[in-house]
């Protein structure tokens, strides 16, 4: 069975805000919980041969942190900045319950929510602009977002994931993919054809190894969280209280 282990990022040391594209670590309680979802793959007997994460720091904390738990110290790691999170626009660095304050709750969950509709974007003199940051040195600036929907996210990240990581799976390597909540929804809802109406409602937990099971053809088989239901629920359930006082 071909397989794919894909975990969104620990909690971070802004979880209060739109972080995005800004490269904020994890928080110690991100770590901690890190290595407690690890363990279930460790349990679980779960080996890799690569490793896929973005540019931002607290993809690559959580991929390091994972490895380490499962003395795996050493298979590859490519990073690309395909797999980044969405970049917020003007509501990057903001705090998430302010911005609720002052354009009202619709608003904002019509800019975090939809799926086609992007929050105002930064200029290219704003320094939240990724032109501005030495990690992105080596990328054509016209490629460089400066706001996005989820759809820009799903078009940025999925050919990379159908061209780069799909094809590692295809030659029988086991893949484990450390990734942010948009760029691993649009993920998910190609691996599972989920509708742009549909895939607004899905949200992933942080640390929770989410397993893919592939046949020979490369269709999805199978796929399931290791975790409970309640526990995939009450992470889901702290996500969505960010936005509140």
């Amino acid at each position: 069975m071909k397989t794919l282990v894909i975990v969104r990022h620990g909690l971070t040391e802004w979880t209060t805000r739109f972080t995005g594209w800004t490269d904020i670590d994890l928080a110690p309680e991100g770590i901690e919980m890190t290595k407690k979802y690890a363990l279930r793959l460790k349990e679980n007997n779960y080996n890799f041969d690569i490793g896929f994460t973005s540019y931002l720091k607290r993809g690559i904390r959580t991929l390091e942190t994972v490895l380490d738990v499962l003395g795996q110290q050493n298979i590859p790691i490519i990073k690309d900045w395909h797999l980044n999170e969405r970049h917020y626009g003007t509501l990057q660095t903001l705090n998430k319950a302010e911005t609720v304050q002052k354009y009202g709750i619709d608003q904002v969950n019509i800019w975090r929510r939809s799926y086609d509709i992007p929050p105002p974007k930064v200029t290219l003199d704003d320094p939240r602009h990724p032109s501005h940051d030495p990690l992105y040195k080596g990328v054509d600036p016209s490629l460089l977002p400066s706001g996005e929907s989820l759809k820009d996210t799903y078009e940025r990240s999925v050919p990379y994931f159908k061209n780069k990581v799909l094809s590692e799976i295809k030659d029988g390597k086991k893949v484990i993919l450390s990734g942010h909540h948009n760029s691993l929804r649009a993920i998910i809802k190609y691996l599972e054809n989920i509708s742009d109406s549909e895939i607004v409602k899905v949200n992933v937990p942080y640390c929770i190894p989410l397993v893919y099971e592939f046949d020979d053809e490369m269709k999805v088989v199978k796929h399931f969280y290791l975790a409970s239901n309640n526990e995939v629920d009450n992470v889901i359930a702290s996500i969505k209280n960010q936005t509140k006082s």
